[in-house]
């Protein structure tokens, strides 16, 4: 496998890894700059020239792997007899200088509903390195023409085609994936809430829409659902920055965007700090749907 293949592949499985790059070469070493090794947990794809170079790098690796924060380090390695670490001594003679680049795994969206507002979010998104996830049960919402604005985006965008149970979708959706339920069908909007309280792993879920939507909403969820308060209030509603106000698709869609990426904040400085992540005041406004 590729070192490439292997990158994507750690992606695609939401796995930690690290990619492993020979930087530079003074004098003789096992391989050139420019050599490429990846590091997982448990498995490694390409070498960076075997010996103590690789078995240190690889230890390094898997160390910044199980960190919450990780950064970017360049080793040093002087290559003589003289040297000794806990894997040996390689006397080539020269020295290597090794680049060790996290690769952690990324945030993933779903977006339940690609209307007016779904459309725009997913446009500031797809701007980002995540996964993001498109939904509906409208064929011609996500139509290769509708979704050509994204043909240039940084973010990994995966369409799903559903015509009937969207909520079936929910159980497929990588673990810790942020849920953001805006479809045009409030029918559908409910089924969706009582499903990923039922569905273990999601990250957060938000409902966009009014007070009085989310009354009716809370009420079945409750009454039909059998949800308790706790569970219930897992549900954010409503969704974006309550201090932006605006009622047009793009505003709502900027709103959204930035108090999304203020959770994946809030989510590494807790995961760095391993404290509770703070609570933000939510002021009732309506998403105007």
């Amino acid at each position: 496998m590729t070192w490439v293949a292997a990158v994507a592949r750690l992606r695609a499985n939401r796995e930690p890894g690290a990619l492993v790059t020979v930087a530079t070469v003074r004098g003789h070493a096992p391989r050139k700059a420019g050599a490429k090794l990846v590091v997982g947990r448990t498995e490694t794809w390409g070498s960076i020239g075997g010996g103590n170079i690789e078995a240190v790098a690889i230890d390094r690796a898997r160390e910044l792997i199980g960190s919450p924060d990780p950064e970017a380090e360049l080793m040093e390695f002087a290559l003589n007899d003289k040297v000794t670490s806990r894997h040996g001594v390689q006397c080539c003679g020269g020295a290597v200088s090794v680049l060790v680049e996290p690769l952690p795994v990324v945030e993933a969206v779903a977006i339940f509903g690609v209307g007016h507002v779904g459309l725009e979010l997913a446009r500031i998104l797809a701007r980002h390195n995540l996964d993001l996830h498109l939904i509906d049960t409208r064929p011609e919402m996500l139509s290769d023409e509708r979704l050509g604005v994204l043909s240039d985006a940084v973010a990994e965008v995966n369409v799903h085609h559903t015509l009937l149970l969207p909520e079936e979708v929910l159980s497929e959706l990588p673990p810790g994936t942020h849920v953001l339920i805006m479809t045009h069908d409030h029918a559908e909007d409910a089924a969706l809430c009582d499903q990923a309280l039922r569905t273990d792993g999601l990250g957060s879920v938000g409902l966009i829409g009014s007070s009085a939507k989310w009354a009716r909403f809370r009420q079945r969820l409750a009454n039909e659902g059998g949800h308790d308060a706790a569970t219930i209030d897992r549900i954010k509603t409503p969704i974006g920055l309550t201090e932006i106000t605006g009622k047009e698709p793009a505003v709502i869609a900027v709103s959204v965007a930035a108090d999304l990426l203020r959770t994946f904040e809030q989510d590494r400085q807790w995961a760095v700090s391993n404290a509770v992540p703070p609570v933000v005041p939510q002021t009732p406004v309506a998403n105007r749907v």
